[in-house]
């Protein structure tokens, strides 16, 4: 879908989606070596209306994952906590490159699992350190690998179930989704990033 997801998911059902698995702005500023910016990541007022829908359609007693900006991680916790999503994990993608230089180099990603209510405990759970794959930042400015997603989908759902991105981006959620057998809901506001997705979901790259 494309607009805005705050407006977006308030049409839609309470209790709709079986997982969460997004990448919302860091609230960072983010500028990339083109000069590619990422849309509202100069600010946070999106974040406690976005996450307060995004609890509501979640399914009780299941997860959702976040990425997150480390240096804003108690903005992203005041409003979770508050909202009814429970940190209970931390994943870190480790990279072989570094990705910005500044006091250290920067080697990794981060996300939190988060939960609303007491999901059921993963059969087979998944590591919190994992390998990351250089994904080439070709279609979005912050794109991140299907190759790190997939093992999430599957870990944190079944197949047939649901999974909504609300922050799209150039779709690896959907593409990620799709690979292990799950329905998936994609939301995306900027217009060349939408279309990038369509294409994408359509080819299977």
């Amino acid at each position: 879908m494309h607009g805005d997801c705050i407006d977006l998911m308030r049409t839609m059902p309470a209790n709709c989606v079986d997982l969460i698995l997004t990448d919302p702005p860091y609230v960072a500023n983010y500028i990339n070596r083109d000069g590619q910016t990422v849309y509202n990541d100069d600010n946070s007022r999106w974040l406690k209306p976005a996450f307060t829908e995004i609890h509501r359609l979640l399914k009780p007693n299941r997860y959702c994952i976040s990425f997150y900006g480390w240096n804003h991680a108690d903005r992203f916790l005041w409003h979770w906590k508050r909202i009814g999503l429970m940190p209970v994990g931390h994943l870190v993608f480790v990279k072989d490159y570094a990705s910005k230089k500044r006091s250290v180099l920067s080697h990794h990603e981060n996300a939190y699992l988060l939960s609303k209510g007491e999901p059921k405990l993963p059969t087979n759970p998944i590591r919190d350190v994992l390998q990351w794959d250089f994904s080439g930042n070709k279609l979005h400015p912050t794109q991140k690998p299907v190759s790190i997603l997939t093992p999430l989908i599957v870990t944190f759902s079944e197949p047939g179930e649901t999974v909504l991105d609300p922050f799209a981006g150039s779709g690896t959620t959907g593409v990620a989704a799709r690979l292990c057998g799950r329905q998936f809901i994609l939301i995306e506001k900027e217009w060349h990033h939408y279309q990038t997705a369509r294409e994408r979901i359509s080819d299977h790259r």
